[in-house]
């Protein structure tokens, strides 16, 4: 039996702790991303790194709201939070505000408030309300519909307001729902789609036909017990469908895609033939990610130390503070510093993972599991993109990029977890 008097302090403090380590030391950078060379004054609340410290300290207070109010309470009401949390993405077409092209953000006086970040957290909570209450079989056609539909809402409405980057990351939930029980089928044509996707921007539509009807004779030959006979018709279906989704890919590309996010897939798969008009394209679209490519090699082994890195001072990486926030850390901190952080930001969502398996029930699991899938999504696009290993993707590094609402969301989103993982501690 647990005392009175010990039951508000079991929480999973190595989870807070990796937490706090990754918002002080992401502010740390912030300030180095924020000034050239200037007195620092770390209360100028006009300075990215004074209102960020405002952002940590509203958190605080999140956090001590978060934790007070009974586990219960956000098993109960996820479905209202779910809708008022949709209400407030389609409320931005009235009354949004535009910024760099995308409406995403809620004008309050002097600052901006960005609701995508809080959907994700809704949406975890609904999914994992869906997959608990309703007690429900996932490999049901029915009920694996239901789940898409709650997740395309919020992918469907952000996308409508110009933010691909926030849109991509409702993706994650594919994970979640793997390991709930989802079919490996949907892994292994998720993969496919994926690769031929590529395939046929990068090589032409009747290279990857070919390779495409090869993969799939393989796969049905040698791993179904049928006659040879009575395969073939499923081979021609799926590989029809694999094609014909590679023609649409095309397609799209050429037609549909913006004009800046076609030049940043272009550039990463090299898709122009003409060297200079390459060159040119890199130069115009791909400046930040040069820069950043950069200033994470000039730091080599050991950085070159807090607020010396010449190419963040000098301001040559636009907007670091936020998406390249972590070119700041290669500079400054080199590979020693970012193989740190890299480290912690492994060990927290492996800690949230560790958590999420020892759940009483389905809810906090599902829940526990959707706070580790976003992470890893978050962290994985934002360093690839920073290091040129994927395209230019607008999404922040968690606890790290400059900003109130992504802060505030992924507070929001570990500390509900972690509230949820003590009343599990707390049961006796």
């Amino acid at each position: 039996m647990i005392r009175e008097t010990d039951r508000h302090f079991k929480f999973d403090w190595i989870a807070i702790l990796l937490f706090f380590s990754l918002a002080i030391f992401g502010w740390i950078n912030i300030i180095s991303a924020s000034q050239s060379g200037e007195e620092i004054h770390l209360l100028d609340f006009t300075k990215s790194y004074g209102k960020q410290l405002i952002f940590i300290g509203l958190s605080l207070f999140l956090i001590l709201l978060l934790l007070s109010v009974d586990s219960k309470f956000y098993e109960r009401f996820s479905s209202i939070i779910y809708v008022i949390s949709m209400l407030s993405l389609v409320g931005l077409f009235i009354f949004g505000k535009n910024v760099n092209g995308a409406t995403s953000w809620y004008g309050i006086g002097g600052m901006t408030i960005q609701p995508s970040e809080f959907a994700k957290v809704a949406t975890a909570l609904a999914i994992a309300k869906y997959l608990s209450d309703l007690n429900t079989n996932i490999k049901q056609l029915k009920h694996q519909i239901n789940i898409v539909i709650i997740l395309l809402i919020p992918a469907f409405l952000i996308l409508m307001q110009k933010d691909a980057g926030s849109t991509l990351v409702y993706g994650a939930f594919f994970f979640v729902l793997y390991r709930e029980g989802l079919p490996k089928l949907y892994l292994q044509l998720g993969t496919l789609l994926l690769f031929s996707a590529i395939l046929s921007l990068k090589f032409g539509i009747i290279i990857t036909s070919i390779l495409i009807t090869i993969a799939v004779t393989i796969k049905i030959l040698f791993f179904s017990a049928k006659k040879i006979r009575k395969r073939i018709p499923k081979i021609i279906a799926i590989s029809a469908i694999y094609i014909g989704f590679a023609f649409a890919v095309g397609y799209v590309f050429t037609n549909l895609l913006p004009p800046h996010q076609k030049d940043r897939i272009t550039i990463w798969l090299s898709l122009e033939k003409d060297p200079i008009k390459l060159e040119r394209m890199k130069k115009l679209e791909a400046y930040n990610l040069n820069e950043s490519e950069k200033a994470i090699s000039s730091g080599g082994f050991t950085g070159k130390g807090f607020l010396d890195g010449t190419r963040t001072t000098g301001k040559f990486v636009p907007e670091q503070h936020t998406d390249y926030i972590f070119s700041t850390v290669g500079e400054e901190w080199g590979f020693l510093g970012s193989a740190a952080v890299v480290i912690v930001f492994v060990l927290l969502m492996l800690r949230v993972l560790f958590l999420a398996e020892r759940q009483k029930t389905t809810f906090s699991r599902v829940y526990g599991y959707s706070v580790a899938a976003i992470l890893f999504f978050h962290f994985l696009i934002n360093i690839g993109m920073v290091m040129g290993l994927i395209p230019t993707i607008g999404i922040p590094l968690p606890l790290f990029s400059y900003g109130g609402s992504g802060l505030w969301g992924f507070t929001i989103l570990l500390f509900i977890f972690i509230k949820l993982d003590s009343n599990r501690i707390n049961e006796w």
